[in-house]
């Protein structure tokens, strides 16, 4: 799964790596480490603004949400039920690219997770890269506030994510430069099922890494 992601770039790195004009930049903050379960807001380009970055807040709500409870099971989809979910279905066709530095996870070393060990996982040199994602608008009932929101979309761990997501062994959907615009633009969702990026994965104890 993926609940803490790393945002580190300066406003002006993300506007070069993915030649987009970034919206409200001025709200935009660096974040060594961000909890999907604050909900914050972070930079994505969905499928139908490619050129400018936006900030949605991580936690999808419905169309259909009466209030905003559900965000807190909506961080990441699975790829393999994005179609049969009631939360996720109406936003398959709404892609994104959800831009990151890196994501955390936690290997436990007993039954229990009770001694874990924290990696930073992300490309060489910490540089930018995108995750899947799907969005949503949501028009709060309450006080008729349009809010836009995203989930990360997860898979099976490869062989470097099974070894540190050891227990329920996913990841996210970790999408390479050529694969960025085929998610937006629609491709078969199980095309993307296989991450073919090379990832690194750095011990936040110790500093070493796994390949």
């Amino acid at each position: 799964m993926c609940f803490n992601t790393k945002i580190t770039s300066k406003a002006s790195e993300l506007k070069k790596r993915f030649k987009a004009k970034m919206v409200e930049e001025e709200q935009y903050e660096i974040n060594i480490q961000s909890s999907g379960f604050n909900y914050p807001q972070t930079p994505i380009i969905s499928n139908l603004d490619k050129d400018n970055i936006q900030l949605f807040n991580w936690g999808l709500i419905p169309n259909s949400a009466e209030n905003e409870d559900i965000r807190s099971f909506t961080l990441n989809a699975k790829i393999e039920t994005l179609s049969e979910k009631p939360s996720f279905k109406n936003s398959i066709n709404k892609r994104c690219l959800v831009i990151a530095n890196g994501f955390y996870e936690w290997k436990w070393h007993d039954t229990k997770g009770r001694n874990k060990e924290k990696f930073l996982v992300g490309l060489e040199n910490e540089d930018l890269f995108a995750f899947a994602g799907i969005w949503s608008s949501w028009k709060n009932p309450f006080n008729n506030e349009i809010v836009n929101s995203y989930s990360i979309v997860t898979t099976e761990a490869n062989k470097l994510m099974a070894e540190i997501h050891n227990i329920k062994k996913r990841m996210p959907v970790v999408l390479s430069p050529k694969n960025e615009i085929n998610w937006l633009e629609g491709d078969e969702i199980n095309d993307f099922r296989t991450i073919d990026v090379d990832l690194i994965a750095v011990s936040q104890e110790n500093q070493q890494s796994l390949f």
